[in-house]
């Protein structure tokens, strides 16, 4: 087998450059226009010189009259270059920035388990500008001024090819030096930019985690580790800056000794009658030219090493593909009437590092289950016993090795993943609520929503009294993570959520567990409403809040070990009633 080189990171843009076409050839163009001129301004300056040196005031009034209207219209067609070639970046940034984030939303969760919230965000901001800032300086600054750089060569070796040829000895020494330097940026901007992801993913856990902090007195501890990521940070950013500012130093020293050089040389040819004094000038006005163009290919150059960087990072998201996929030729799933089956399932998390083990750990072994449409099944177990999991992939969030799941006889596995999702509600232990409005967190996902059936959804919920209670009532916005609002009233919100939905299958996961006996009552009275007439699986450490349950499954080690009603198992005096007496003795 041949391994083929890996693409240049920049051409893996190139799909994104392409919707743009038009606009970018527009700004080629008025680019070429804009060099066009340079020769132009050059040969001027050694006309001014020569009529200077007559004192022909008419022929430099004449001349000045010429200037202002091709620097007029260099300016117009400098315009349309920076315009359009802005406006194609920023759209080729969003466009990335957008399918990025619309792949990330593809990618399935045991992806996030382990992924820094921090270095995706660091992702889709910080790399994603730096990438549309790359696009907009090739075409606003590097091409203008590689075309410039030529054209002006071109006119310089028109004037006087002996004085052209000699400045060409330094310019591979520059070329090297400058890829040089180059190379070295690329691989400081790598680790400076992975370097500041993982502080941007420190800041995201401590501010999260502030109220642990100062319970238990960290900040001391708090300070430590951001000044330590931040210091990393520092240092290589400085380094970076090091091998900038000596590259500056290298090449603007090689530029003043090849100017010293070609005073002398110009004199030379002077004296041999090859060169005119306005000539001279001329070719002068023309190395001057030089300077910038120079001189911004090189930073250009320096910064499209750090942009490949992003580039790469990027791109390395776009490549992840998601542990659960739709099959090909996946159906959309038919109404359900809530039968739920499980047959021979066997699971096991990844490891840390993305790999299956050789020999699985089971977190789910050879599990068999047959819940009916409409019966209520609770899941008691230890901790690690298997209950999330076993609801997790009903939904697909994870995909077991081994067995079948399926809802009315349908494999879970040959249907959309949306057509599946929205028949199965969640109210999870944390209810996340995001920033907007109350009615948008109980419609969410609906761009459109009829306010009525919230309202009704949240009455359903125990959630109508209190909302009507705040300042706007349902148009009230909502903090980040609706913090200003108690437990019980955040997990109501999810309970509406749930039932706006409508879903024949409900999956209560520890929804009353971290709230205060009233909150809990009110919590109860909503869920006891809403499981009415649907498939219902509740995980619960609480038992009072599952006696009521058609069925109580205990469960031990990713196996189903006791089934029953609650008599029954207490009865029974197995593992649940062991469960029970801890609670209630």
């Amino acid at each position: 087998m041949t391994l083929s080189a890996p693409p240049s990171s920049y051409r893996q843009l190139l799909p994104y450059l392409r919707p743009h076409r038009r606009t970018i050839t527009a700004a080629i163009a008025c680019t070429l226009g804009f060099t066009l001129f340079w020769p132009l301004l050059g040969w001027l300056a050694g006309r001014v010189a020569e009529y200077i040196g007559e004192g022909n005031v008419e022929g430099i009034a004449r001349l000045a009259a010429w200037s202002a209207l091709i620097f007029l219209l260099r300016g117009l067609v400098q315009y349309g270059q920076d315009a359009l070639m802005a406006r194609a970046a920023f759209a080729t940034a969003f466009d990335v920035r957008c399918q990025t984030y619309a792949h990330l939303q593809r990618l399935s969760l045991d992806y996030f388990a382990t992924a820094k919230t921090g270095d995706l965000s660091y992702r889709l901001t910080e790399d994603v500008d730096r990438i549309g800032e790359v696009v907009n300086k090739v075409f606003h600054q590097f091409l203008p001024s590689v075309l410039q750089l030529l054209v002006v060569l071109g006119y310089m070796v028109w004037l006087n090819w002996q004085l052209t040829l000699a400045t060409f000895v330094i310019a591979p020494v520059m070329a090297g030096l400058i890829g040089w330097f180059g190379d070295r940026l690329l691989q400081v901007s790598r680790r400076s930019q992975q370097q500041i992801s993982n502080l941007a993913a420190l800041l995201t856990e401590l501010f999260a985690g502030m109220r642990l902090v100062q319970g238990f007195a960290a900040e001391d501890f708090a300070n430590y580790r951001f000044s330590q990521a931040a210091d990393l940070n520092r240092r290589t950013k400085y380094r970076a800056e090091q091998l900038k500012a000596l590259q500056f130093v290298v090449v603007g020293f090689l530029e003043a000794m090849s100017v010293l050089l070609l005073f002398f040389l110009g004199a030379w040819q002077i004296s041999q009658g090859n060169l005119t004094g306005g000539g001279f000038v001329s070719y002068i006005a023309a190395v001057a030219m030089l300077i910038d163009p120079i001189s911004l290919v090189t930073s250009n150059y320096n910064e499209f090493k750090q942009g490949e960087a992003s580039v790469d990072r990027i791109f390395e998201l776009l490549t992840l593909q998601p542990s659960v996929q739709e099959a090909p030729g996946a159906i959309a799933l038919p109404p359900l009437t809530g039968k739920v089956e499980f047959s021979g399932v066997c699971f096991a998390y990844e490891s840390a590092t993305g790999d299956r083990p050789k020999t699985p750990k089971w977190v789910l072994d050879q599990l068999n289950l047959r819940i009916f449409p409409g019966e209520t099944i609770a899941l008691v177990g230890a901790s690690g016993a298997g209950k999330s999991t076993l609801v997790n992939l009903i939904p697909r969030f994870y995909q077991p090795q081994r067995g079948q799941i399926l809802l009315d006889g349908v494999d879970v596995s040959q249907v959309t993943l949306k057509s599946l999702r929205r028949q199965i509600g969640i109210v999870p232990q944390d209810t996340v609520l995001f920033a907007g409005t109350v009615a948008q967190n109980i419609a969410f996902g609906q761009e459109e929503f009829d306010i009525q059936q919230v309202m009704e959804a949240a009455q359903v919920a125990n959630a109508h009294e209190f909302i009507s209670a705040l300042p706007n009532g349902y148009f009230t916005l909502l903090g980040e993570r609706g913090v200003t609002l108690s437990g019980g009233q955040r997990q109501r919100l999810a309970i509406a959520r749930a039932v706006l939905l409508n879903p024949t299958i409900l999956i209560l996961d520890e929804a009353t567990s971290a709230l205060d006996s009233e909150s809990e009552a009110l919590v109860q009275e909503a869920l006891e409403r809403i499981t009415c007439d649907r498939t219902v699986l509740i995980i619960a450490h609480r038992l009072a809040t599952v006696r009521r349950a058609d069925r109580i499954l205990v469960m031990e080690r990713g196996q189903l070990i006791e089934s029953g009603t609650h008599p029954e198992l207490l009865a029974a005096n197995g593992r649940y009633a062991q469960f029970y007496a801890q609670q209630f003795h």
